[in-house]
């Protein structure tokens, strides 16, 4: 997919993140913030949205300045080979998400409409595969027109949902502050690896850029608020049923419809860029049409309704990665795509999704984004000092390389051996002053303040004894019979 002639301009560059935040996916993220009330869910919107569209515009900055696409901007980082990780794992989440925006299009739609889940799943990756055959450009008119009609029908819903009030009593789940805001950031992050996609057509790059975040962070906060409020004030959390309760009969259909198609488009369309960073003689359109089907196939057959696990492995993989490029590109300018490997950057973004996993089992007010990013922005600007003092020859820096692949290597060791401690079964730990335990006789595994309800523990309740405390073993039980 090569860059057309005609360039872009500011106001397609809005139209196009216009349609990528209107989506089912933002509500439904929207209805998790119930617990934390209406003025801290506004504050966790607000507050993850201005971090994540911030780190959005300085990625899409990057590559409308160079006219690449966001995978050829990793490579200035990562090097040739290197930034092929992160094409992979781009295509990895863009498929997954095309899979979610479909179930969740379909679940809506069949609860609205009834006729089958699996029917609207494969009506919703036909209109898809048809956006992507005939192209944004060429549909022009007919996807100002759906832009324009979304934008009605979610007015309509937003006067619908506030003039019910929020006044009813909280969800009884628990939700950290920091959790929220997590979710907030994640969204903006997971288009990190796709705005340069955009921005390099652009006609006034820097400007397109600003529009895009700007626009999408405006209309993803108002998805999230709309689910926040229909939560409240309807105890809701299926899109259908609030769809109904608005009052939108065929009106919230085709805000299902269109809504999932335009945003989807553009999963679709960015994996089908990232493949051709990974085999360039592939043709970017057959990929993205390839990925669509896959995620159709997925959304008929998976269960993909919980994908908040989904938007946290995302903000630790490219938190860390915004992190590094933003530091070579505007502190130290170096710049690694002539090389195959950066392997400096590749251990500092390893430090950084590890250092992003060990702060998500602490209940951090300010969420796990923020922190591992300045972590990570320190350790790379600290290892550049270090590689300039010395002159980047010589054995001496050598060891220091290897003294930072050892710190490095630490939060890694930590974020691990933390995970798979919290993958224990339930009970089975006794730690004074963990926030790790068993609530509410359910069977829910709650990590700090996060519950995890579909947690099965194992049907026999009886575990392994400790060994008591002063080093004896216990005497062993007699059986019937036995003297």
């Amino acid at each position: 997919m090569k860059v057309t002639e005609k360039r872009t301009s500011l106001w397609e560059n809005g139209l196009i993140w216009f349609g990528a935040a209107l989506s089912l996916a933002e509500m439904q993220t929207g209805t998790y913030f119930a617990p934390l009330g209406l003025e801290k869910g506004l504050a966790a919107i607000l507050l993850g949205h201005l971090l994540g569209c911030g780190l959005l515009f300085g990625a899409g900055v990057i590559g409308g300045r160079t006219g690449k696409s966001a995978m050829e901007t990793v490579k200035m980082s990562f090097g040739q080979k290197g930034g092929l990780l992160f094409a992979l794992l781009n295509i990895l989440q863009l498929l997954g998400w095309t899979g979610i925006m479909i179930y969740e299009g379909a679940l809506a739609a069949e609860g609205i409409f009834g006729s089958g889940q699996s029917i609207w799943g494969g009506l919703l990756g036909a209109l898809i595969l048809f956006w992507l055959a005939v192209g944004l450009k060429k549909l022009g008119r007919v996807n100002a027109a759906a832009m324009g009609g979304l934008l009605v029908m979610t007015v309509v819903l937003s006067f619908a949902l506030w003039g019910q009030g929020s006044e009813l009593q909280l969800p009884a789940e628990a939700m950290s502050f920091g959790l929220a805001l997590e979710l907030s950031i994640a969204m903006p992050l997971s288009w990190l690896p796709l705005i340069s996609d955009y921005t390099r057509e652009a006609e006034q790059p820097v400007r397109a850029t600003a529009v895009s975040a700007a626009v999408y962070g405006l209309v993803s906060c108002w998805m999230y608020m709309i689910g926040l409020l229909a939560a409240l004030a309807w105890g809701e959390t299926n899109i259908a049923v609030i769809m109904l309760k608005s009052g939108l009969g065929m009106a919230g259909l085709l805000i299902i419809l269109f809504s999932t198609v335009t945003t989807t488009y553009l999963d679709a369309w960015s994996a089908g860029v990232s493949s051709e960073s990974l085999f360039p003689r592939l043709k970017g359109n057959i990929v993205a049409m390839a990925v669509t089907v896959l995620g159709t196939v997925g959304a008929i057959f998976l269960p993909l309704l919980d994908f908040t696990e989904f938007l946290y492995f995302i903000g630790s993989v490219f938190a860390p990665m915004i992190a590094v490029q933003l530091t070579d590109y505007f502190v130290t300018g170096r710049r690694y795509e002539q090389d195959a490997f950066c392997g400096q950057n590749l251990l500092l973004w390893l430090a950084g999704f590890a250092i992003y996993r060990l702060l998500m089992q602490m209940e951090l007010p300010v969420g796990s984004t923020l922190p591992a990013m300045l972590l990570t922005v320190l350790l790379c600007m600290a290892v550049n000092v270090l590689r300039r003092k010395s002159g980047e020859q010589g054995s001496q820096w050598k060891k220091r390389v290897k003294v930072c692949s050892m710190l490095v290597s630490l939060p890694v060791v930590m974020a691990f051996s933390m995970e798979s401690v919290l993958a224990m079964p339930s009970g089975s730990l006794h730690w004074q002053g963990s926030t790790i335990r068993v609530v509410d006789g359910d069977g829910a595994f709650r990590c700090g303040s996060t519950s995890y309800p579909h947690y099965q523990p194992p049907q026999s309740s009886s575990y392994p004894k400790a060994e008591p405390s002063d080093g004896k073993k216990p005497k062993k039980q007699q059986k019937d019979g036995e003297t």
